[in-house]
């Protein structure tokens, strides 16, 4: 979930194009990646070093509960555009790879505020999600399945096992839906 704290940090830098860079299913980003692994947990969340969210899969393929909601919030939102499981669609790229090359910040401000692509070779329009807080108040969700999907750390489909939802994560929620 995206705390206010988070939120304002992003600043919404600049936003990136959804590219995916050639070659990169050959290139996977290893799951122990400084930018992709787990450093630390806060309240059922994880976190890479840097201070970005993050999917924590257990051996057994328990994921951490941001992920199973990312899951579910990303098949409520997202996938009608961008395909099941963040596999992109003829209509809309796979976010499973925006998500390990575009910066998390980036992300954050194409989701919230929107863009828009038109010219003579392309007509690519991603509406803004800002004022929508079953995006916005998921949105670190979102970004962290779609890291686990981008990684295969997590296979398509509903995941199996999940941990179970912190008590930190149900107030955030519930300040952050009203």
């Amino acid at each position: 979930m995206l705390t206010n704290r988070r939120l304002l940090s992003a600043g919404f830098v600049g936003l990136l194009a959804f590219v995916a860079a050639p070659g990169l299913a050959e290139t996977l980003p290893s799951r122990d990646d400084p930018a992709i692994a787990a450093a630390y947990e806060e309240g059922g969340r994880y976190f890479t070093e840097d201070d970005i969210p993050t999917f924590n899969v257990a051996e057994d393929g328990t994921v951490g509960w941001p992920t199973f909601s990312g899951f579910r919030r990303y098949h409520a939102e997202c996938h009608v555009c961008h395909g099941p499981d963040g596999e992109g669609s003829t209509y809309a790229p796979a976010l499973k790879t925006s998500a390990l090359t575009m910066d998390y910040y980036d992300f954050i401000g194409v989701v919230a505020e929107g863009r828009q692509k038109v010219n003579a070779s392309q007509n690519s329009v991603m509406p803004s999600f800002g004022t929508n807080p079953n995006v916005m108040c998921y949105l670190d969700d979102i970004y962290v399945y779609l890291k686990a999907r981008g990684t295969e750390a997590v296979a398509r489909g509903r995941p199996a096992k999940k941990e179970p939802k912190s008590d930190l994560i149900r107030e955030d929620e519930d300040a952050c839906m009203g």
